[in-house]
């Protein structure tokens, strides 16, 4: 278990933010391709594309894990009418870019210690780690619930 980790995060003053977009995820496996599709464009529309493949990756682990870990299993599912939604956003910084995906678990992330990196799951968390420049989680405040689990990228200083 990890504790929440805000270390490294910008402020969250919206008013600091340059760009930011989101969109909600459907709790179907389908949704890592659409998350993918979203980076894509949102980060055509910042002149970021160069950024992409770093960012997708680390979108596609987010959401592989809120899917796989943070919604209810099919019974818990079938007791509620509608299924809480995963949801991406991406929030752009003169010189950071932040990926956030909230899902309604209250659990915590478990990084896993693992020594076989052929595995084919268990890695998740070690290739966020690996790719961003810092990333953590915290739990939601109020009547929303759950939490989101974030990634920071820096950018270049803009010429």
């Amino acid at each position: 278990m990890l504790e929440p980790l805000r270390q490294g995060l910008p402020p969250l003053d919206p008013a600091a933010v340059s760009n930011a977009a989101s969109c909600a995820l459907p709790a179907r496996y389908e949704a890592v391709r659409e998350a993918r599709r979203f980076t894509r464009r949102t980060l055509d529309q910042w002149e970021l594309g160069e950024r992409f493949d770093d960012v997708c990756l680390v979108v596609s682990e987010l959401v592989t894990n809120a899917l796989r870990h943070a919604l209810p299993g099919p019974a818990a599912a079938h007791a509620h009418e509608q299924v809480p939604a995963v949801r991406l956003h991406l929030m752009r910084w003169t010189e950071r870019l932040v990926c956030a995906v909230r899902d309604p678990s209250q659990d915590s992330p478990v990084a896993r210690d693992t020594d076989d990196f052929s595995a084919e799951s268990g890695r998740g968390l070690f290739l966020v780690d690996s790719f961003s420049d810092s990333w953590g989680w915290h739990p939601m405040a109020g009547s929303v619930g759950g939490k989101v689990v974030w990634a920071l990228f820096r950018l270049p200083p803009a010429d």
